[in-house]
């Protein structure tokens, strides 16, 4: 009796813990998008916020190629392992010996970069700036070079935290990072300048971790086995020697090449971007963070429900299966992602005029932000395709290929942006960016098909061809509004994302896509229960 009770109380705790837990992806979203704006509010595209995303690149890239996503990813494993053994002192020893290791490494090549910060900005991310920028660009550098560290800390007690299946502190602690940088914005700011952005970024890393802390306050379990203890090199070598260690390095190094990858992409588009007139690092960046928006509602969303699927069918050999759902979640992002497109080419001036066209960020930031999000969106669809396909590729257990392909984008994103940045200026680093993001989606495609066979190719190409006929219609409807945008940028940004939807989902009911029937399906189906137990 207890084995047949149990089981559907999981899914439901589960399903309250995921729904907190969007609850504060959602809200972090949100108060990222808030930073943003009130940064623009401050200082525009001026050449001070220049020096600070250019500043903020290296510690970004310390930070996510040493540690980030990779250590956190390769962590969990072995640490769940050594509890589900019952294990907890090896567990617990793990631990510290990561968070040692990532401290003193982090540690010691944030002392150096900051010793070094002149020559690093003069020869990479400030290399077009005036010398007087250069040495702002390097101060600045050097006091965020305290944030890598950390986040490094930080994101292994985040492990710790989701492998207890604890996931609303370490979902709070974005939260409160971008909170502490808006109101480094706000309120420090008007005062110290750039300082003040600054001042609420190393604030905010140290909420971060703080907001973590509280989970280990009365937990049962020995503190000398975790304590924070000999964190220095003689320790960190020692600990290579440790096989759980050891494993947990092996386990993230391809993860760590495929970071690598796409942060050299960033650093590379800064570095081209230092030496285009001012304004042009902060405009493709504001573009760059606009795009990911829906790339994040959508792609990155999608793909996370759909990943344990994927993992599912894949451990019990369902390869028919595996290709239908990788079907339908790959042509529902279509779906959503193509319109999408659209809007932020057609409508995008006004967009983000009305989010940022304020204060310091006058008409020309505008202008030159909205030229970089019409060529980053162009692969919205791909960078969130990305998401989809990469998943299939891990649940087959297969991480090289994606970060093979993915090193392969690099270099054709790297040779592209030379070529593009003369005739296209920062826009040509947008667009470089698009053309190797969606070279890299078709050929993992084309390898995907290769590992499980056909991808239902044929239903693919006739949602997506539904899907384009739908978007043009979008598209040509949305265009007397974009003509308007000197008028009222806020009645052409409202007014036409409700009538380009409209348009939209119009035509694909007309044009009866699987995907909007579906939706409708799903939505009738909700309905009637609703209804039946309104009746009952």
């Amino acid at each position: 009796m207890i084995a047949e009770s149990t089981p559907p109380i999981i899914p439901r705790r589960l399903a309250r813990a995921a729904t907190i837990v969007m609850l504060f992806f959602i809200a972090s979203r949100a108060l990222g998008l808030l930073r943003d704006i009130v940064i623009s509010h401050q200082f525009g595209t001026s050449r001070a916020l220049d020096a600070y995303f250019a500043a903020f690149a290296v510690p970004d890239f310390v930070f996510n190629v040493l540690a980030g996503g990779a250590l956190g990813s390769a962590f969990i494993p072995a640490f769940s392992a050594a509890l589900a053994q019952n294990d907890a002192r090896r567990a617990w020893q793990l631990a510290r010996a990561i968070i040692n290791l990532a401290f003193v490494a982090l540690t010691a090549i944030s002392a150096s970069l900051a010793l070094l910060a002149p020559q690093v900005v003069a020869l990479t991310v400030a290399r077009g700036f005036a010398p007087s920028d250069q040495a702002l660009t390097a101060d600045l550098m050097r006091w965020m070079l305290v944030t890598p560290i950390i986040f490094g800390v930080s994101g292994i007690v985040m492990g710790i935290l989701n492998s207890h299946h604890h996931f609303i502190l370490p979902a709070l602690a974005p939260v409160v990072y971008n909170a502490a940088i808006i109101a480094g914005a706000l309120v420090l700011a008007p005062t110290l300048g750039v300082y003040g952005l600054v001042a609420g970024v190393i604030a905010g890393a140290g909420l971060h971790l703080l907001v973590q802390i509280p989970w280990f306050w009365g937990k049962r379990f020995q503190i000398s086995d975790f304590r924070f203890q000999n964190s220095n090199l003689q320790s960190a070598i020692c600990n290579l020697q440790s096989n759980d260690v050891r494993e947990v390095i092996r386990l993230m190094l391809p993860r760590t090449l495929g970071i690598a990858a796409v942060q050299i992409n960033f650093l590379v588009n800064t570095i081209l971007a230092s030496v285009l007139p001012v304004g042009a690092i902060a405009a493709l960046a504001y573009a760059w963070r606009v795009m990911l928006l829906p790339v994040g509602i959508v792609g990155q969303s999608l793909a996370t429900a759909v990943f344990p699927t994927f993992a599912a069918q894949a451990a019990r050999a369902e390869i028919d299966d595996l290709r239908a759902t990788f079907s339908t979640a790959f042509r529902a992002t279509l779906f959503l992602t193509i319109p999408a497109t659209v809007g932020l080419m057609v409508l995008g001036a006004p967009f983000i005029a009305l989010l940022f066209q304020r204060g310091q960020f006058d008409a020309r930031s505008t202008a030159e932000t909205a030229w970089a999000l019409q060529f980053f969106a162009l692969a919205l669809f791909a960078h969130s395709g990305l998401e989809i396909v990469s998943r299939a590729f891990y649940a087959l257990h297969d991480t090289l290929t994606p970060v093979a392909v993915g090193v392969g984008a690099m270099v054709l994103n790297i040779v592209l942006s030379i070529a593009l940045i003369a005739p296209l200026a920062h826009g040509g680093l947008a667009l470089a960016n698009s053309i190797a993001t969606i070279v890299e989606v078709s050929l993992l495609l084309v390898m995907l098909r290769r590992r499980i066979g056909d991808l239902d190719a044929q239903r693919i190409a006739r949602s997506t061809a539904r899907i384009v006929v739908a978007a043009s219609a979008m598209a040509i409807a949305l265009v007397p509004f974009a003509n308007h945008f000197a008028s009222s940028p806020i009645f052409v940004a409202l007014v036409g994302t409700l009538i380009g939807a409209a348009m939209y989902f119009g035509v694909t009911l007309l044009l009866r896509s699987e995907e909007i029937a579906f939706m409708l399906q799903k939505f009738g189906r909700r309905s009637s229960v609703v209804r039946q137990n309104q009746k009952s």
